[in-house]
């Protein structure tokens, strides 16, 4: 049976990540959303987006490039959030929470890149998704 996109965890963590971002951004006046809350929502849901892209391609190979540019979006998220920090424009709860969930997300994210090299190299080179076969 093929797994749905909201059984990978990543996917599922980025997405209740981006979620909190947004309860938070939403309620800061016009000029910290226009700024750093636009930006900081734009990366962190590029996130979840770029999973959810790379889960829909024909290869691991493929998939692979878009949880990489997720991964980049989780640097980009960090430092988005280190600047509303830095700006007191979230509480010390709230940055304790999402640097915790954003730990734990990045490292997810690192080892589902190690499954993906190593499912594309056990297959010496013949990548399948979602019962369909490509040659890299």
């Amino acid at each position: 049976m093929k797994a749905k996109l909201d059984d990978l965890e990543i996917y599922s963590l980025s997405m209740k990540l981006g979620e909190f971002v947004w309860s938070i951004v939403v309620k800061w006046d016009f000029f910290a959303r226009d700024t750093v809350g636009k930006q900081w929502v734009r990366a962190i849901d590029s996130v979840s987006a770029n999973i959810s892209e790379g889960y829909g391609k024909h290869s691991y190979v493929e998939m692979r490039k878009f949880v990489y540019i997720a991964r980049g979006s989780m640097s980009e998220h960090i430092t988005w959030m280190t600047k509303a920090d830095n700006r007191n424009l979230i509480s010390s709860e709230d940055n304790v929470n999402i640097i915790s969930s954003s730990r734990n997300l990045y490292v997810k994210i690192n080892n589902y890149l190690k499954y993906l090299d190593n499912l594309i190299s056990n297959n010496n080179n013949t990548t399948t998704v979602n019962n369909r076969i490509t040659i890299v």
